[in-house]
């Protein structure tokens, strides 16, 4: 076995993106394994023998320049697998290697009673099962790690660290173990590559520069980030820059510091900024604020009360005769639904609001304080559950912001839920165009020129007064993603007491990862609060108002072309930020089915807003909310704190490897393409030029959305079918829901869907990878039976039919500013007879006789799911066209035994008679 010691040396591999690196090194220790034990097989040949050593040293490597990060197994260990490999123990090395790889397997580790590690993975019966002595009081509690940045002496560091783990209790709620790394970038390295890391201890015993060989794209990403700080010299001032640093990247854990003998001496310097300062001998206190504050993040006060109540006995003298499951326990017709959802669902099933309980609709216990929990975690100055849905939101935030009037800018692409909220509210609505994608039949997103250039006009109309709201979907279902600083400073520049809504249905998990957290409407809102209270923000301000040009006039408009071009700066002064963010929890976080929140950042909510949100949410909230809708929020809250960064990170890699499997195999290549930023986006809209800026580097997807108008979730992939010859309908329901249960949501003429998230797993993505490549065999079978060409559509399909803007609202409708009072055409149809429907055919006659034809309801065709037509719009020949062609199996609004329901000549001149 000596021949086996040149094993442990080899090149140090750089380290691989943080998305990926879960899963290379994962992969990586389990693939050592297999290759140790293939070595310390006896029947190999030699030349199979050196193939095995290659891989092994290639491992080595890998594990090399990541495990140092990592507290588990982490660099110690790492390094003994090492030294027994070289050494030629290749039998040891690989039992060390399998205990590794079964901590990789499980969330949790095993203590005993003081606190001791039973070893990675190793559960007290797996110990007593391998004939090991299973240790008193062992049990199974997480497992957290913490990082600790000194760059003091080794034996200095080792005692410190045996000084606090000696403080840990067998009866302890979680355990950690410390990573210790001596740098500014290797802290940074360790946060953005580690997601286990809860806690940071820093020490004023640093370095800035790793000694360690980071990739250029981590490098890059690391000294962006650095960028402007680390400047004065100062060993304090740069203690707090690290601390900015660490917040802006992973704002939910806690940073401690640890100074010498004299750390009053300089707690007035840094008042505020960490959550505590210790000295080295306060091992104790430092240990307890550790578990402390985790524990708080695992708090779940509403869910606790929840089981609490179930657990307690009791008569029920109440509604809800299916409490404590007491009308189906004993029945013979319906106890199944014990049997399936289980007695604990049904204890917990209860219309009590007190005993520990709370009234969503005045929590003042248990939901207040789990209210305040997602407040902190989604960086909002107040949250609030929901249990009927983000449609449910949307219309509370509308029906509280909006009067009869009032005009409100809004996507025309936005969910349907914003326009039924705006009939509800009687706002004026002015639709905004996005730039329409006709060669894939989707929308994108509406671009800041029009949203500013809208503005603009309803200034120079001189109604900008009446202008209260702009409503925008972030990201919309194609995953494309606004910048909301951007667009909320430039529009706030115009009109500083605008209130925005970012219906972030499709976003919750972006606040939990460090580059989709800045597109997020909460983050957005706090940073730009934060700057705008600097000196150099009221410098630049100035600056910029000395060379604009007076605001532009309905006789002078030509200014305006200044302001449409002008990245705008708004007062310090005179901004109000008023922002508002809908979120389905259930769709993107852990959540029971309509679980969703709503996340306030509004400085004048409290004088302007408290009663008519208070109101809003009465009238549309149950007064019997489900409980477990709302325990299920508490608990997704929980775990978007704890380890919502890790688990983003594989959804985002997940979806990558789906990509990189469908453009790098022939067959699927053949068949399917999944659409890249510069098919989405125009570059009219983003500074960037790469086609995939995660698939080039962290530093480089960073840089394109910290820059970028626009840019591409990638964790939402569109699969362009086109080649294919079926379309989208079709390839969702025939060839992947009947024929593989694969689900997916939305669908356009020549493409689908594919969304990950933190619950898709390896094999989930593997699967549908299987998936793609049988469908696209009996794709190739069939064209060869055929022999022919798989073509999409022909020269009139929808995919080629411009997909067709906003006409404009009939003038008795209109309100100013291209704006509409939808209201009033809505309960226009109430009255009899106001209405008549009329066929494709006699709609296209009327238009090509000079007649007006107003649609009187809303006409949505699924996909692509939004309203084509709204109560009170004028119809035309490209809308009809469009309509025409349309293959979709559901289409809202329109019956196709009557047609379209629109309103007669009469009813709209008595209308507008009225005045």
């Amino acid at each position: 076995m000596r021949g086996h010691t040149g094993l442990a040396k080899g090149k140090n591999q750089e380290i691989a993106t943080p998305e990926s690196a879960w899963r290379k090194r994962k992969d990586a220790w389990e693939h050592l394994g297999y290759v140790l034990s293939e070595i310390s097989s006896t029947a190999q040949e030699d030349s199979r023998r050196r193939e095995n050593e290659r891989e092994a040293r290639r491992l080595l490597a890998l594990l090399r320049a990541i495990e140092p990060y990592w507290a588990n197994p982490g660099l110690e260990y790492f390094t003994q697998v090492a030294t027994l490999i070289a050494e030629g123990r290749s039998e040891t090395a690989t039992r060390l290697v399998y205990q590794a790889n079964q901590g990789f397997r499980a969330y949790t580790q095993y203590f005993d009673a003081d606190g001791h590690d039973l070893g990675a993975g190793e559960s007290p019966e797996r110990s007593a099962a391998q004939g090991q002595e299973q240790l008193p009081g062992a049990r199974n509690v997480p497992q957290v790690e913490i990082l600790l940045v000194d760059n003091g002496p080794a034996e200095e560091i080792e005692r410190f660290k045996e000084e606090i783990l000696e403080q840990r209790q067998g009866t302890d709620p979680f355990h950690y173990n410390f990573v210790v790394v001596p740098s500014v970038q290797d802290a940074l390295v360790a946060i953005v590559v580690n997601p286990s890391i809860q806690s940071v201890v820093l020490s004023a015993r640093y370095t800035l520069a790793s000694s360690r060989k980071l990739s250029t794209t981590l490098h890059g990403f690391i000294t962006g980030r650095m960028a402007g700080y680390f400047t004065s010299g100062h060993q304090i001032q740069g203690l707090l820059d690290l601390e900015q640093i660490l917040e802006k990247l992973r704002p939910e854990i806690p940073v401690y510091l640890i100074a010498g003998v004299a750390l009053e001496s300089i707690a007035h310097e840094i008042t505020g900024r960490f959550r505590r300062i210790f000295s080295r001998n306060d091992c104790m206190d430092l240990h307890l604020s550790i578990l402390a504050e985790i524990t708080d993040r695992y708090d779940t006060p509403f869910f606790a009360a929840l089981q609490k109540h179930a657990k307690r006995p009791g008569g029920v003298f109440h509604a809800l005769p299916i409490s404590r499951a007491a009308s189906v326990k004993n029945s013979p017709w319906a106890r199944d639904l014990v049997d399936f959802y289980g007695k604990n669902l049904l204890l917990a099933e209860t219309s009590a609001t007190s005993g520990g309980l709370d009234s969503l609709l005045d929590p003042q216990s248990s939901i207040k304080k789990a209210h305040e929990l997602a407040a902190r975690a989604f960086q909002s100055h107040r949250t609030y559950f929901v249990t009927n849905g983000t449609s449910t939101a949307n219309k509370i935030v509308h029906q509280s912001i909006l009067a009869p009037g009032d005009i409100v800018l809004v996507d025309r692409n936005c969910h349907k839920s914003h326009h039924y909220s705006l009939v509800l509210a009687g706002a004026n609505v002015s639709y905004l165009e996005a730039y329409p994608l006709n060669e894939h039949s989707m929308y994108g997103a509406v671009p800041l020129e029009e949203i500013k250039g809208r503005l603009l006009q309803l200034r120079r109309e001189g109604l900008l007064h009446k202008v209260k709201m702009l409503t925008l979907t972030n990201c919309t279902f194609d995953g494309i993603i606004y910048d909301p600083r951007r667009v909320m400073e430039e529009c706030l520049a115009i009109k500083p007491d605008l209130v925005f809504l970012w219906d972030e249905a499709w976003f919750a998990f972006a606040g939990f990862h460090p580059i989709y957290r800045q597109r997020t409407g909460m983050t957005a809102a706090a940073r730009m609060e934060a700057e705008q209270q600097t000196a150099a923000y009221r410098q630049r301000y100035a600056a910029q108002q000395a060379s604009l040009p007076a605001p532009g006039t309905a006789q002078e408009p030509e200014n305006d072309d200044y302001w449409l071009r002008t990245r705008l700066i708004p007062d310090p002064e005179q901004t109000r930020l008023r922002v508002y963010s809908t979120q389905s929890t259930h769709k993107t976080l852990t959540s029971l089915r309509q679980g969703s929140m709503i996340h306030i950042y509004d400085q004048d909510f409290a004088v302007r807003n408290l009663n008519t949100f208070r109101e809003a949410y009465m009238t549309h909230t149950s007064t019997s909310p489900n409980y477990q809708i709302l325990a299920s929020l508490d608990i997704g809250r929980r775990q978007a704190e704890l380890e919502g960064y890790s688990l983003v990170q594989r959804q985002v890699d997940l979806a990558q490897s789906i990509a990189r499997a469908v453009s790098r195999n022939k067959l699927l290549h053949k068949y399917f393409r999944i659409l890249n930023t510069a098919d989405l986006i125009p570059e009219a809209y983003r500074e960037s030029t790469t086609a995939n800026p995660v698939r080039d580097g962290l530093a480089v997807w960073d840089k394109s959305w910290q820059h970028d108008e626009l840019v591409v979730d990638p964790s939402r992939l569109t699969l362009d079918i086109s080649r294919t010859g079926v379309d989208g309908d079709t390839f969702k329901h025939t060839y992947l829901m009947d024929g593989h249960s694969i689900q997916v949501n939305k669908t356009s003429r020549s493409s689908v869907l594919l969304m990950t998230n933190i619950g898709t797993t390896r094999s989930a993505a593997a699967h549908l990878i299987e998936v793609l490549v049988k469908i696209a065999e009996g794709l190739e079978r069939q064209s060869r039976i055929d022999g022919r060409v798989l073509a999409m559509g022909t020269a009139e399909s929808p995919g080629k039919v411009p997909l067709p803007d906003f006409s404009c609202f009939a003038p008795e409708f209109a309100g100013g500013g291209g704006s509409g009072n939808m209201r009033a055409a809505y309960y226009l149809t109430y009255r009899d007879p106001a209405t008549q429907f009329l066929s494709s055919a006699q709609v296209k006659e009327h238009l090509g006789a000079g007649q007006r034809v107003v649609s009187a309801v809303f006409v949505t065709p699924y996909p692509p799911g939004f309203p084509v037509l709204v109560p009170g719009q004028e119809i035309t020949l490209g809308i009809m066209r469009y309509m025409d062609l349309l293959d979709t199996r559901e289409i809202h609004g329109y019956h196709p035994d009557l047609g379209y329901q629109v309103f007669t000549s009469q009813a709209l001149r008595e209308y507008a008679l009225e005045g």
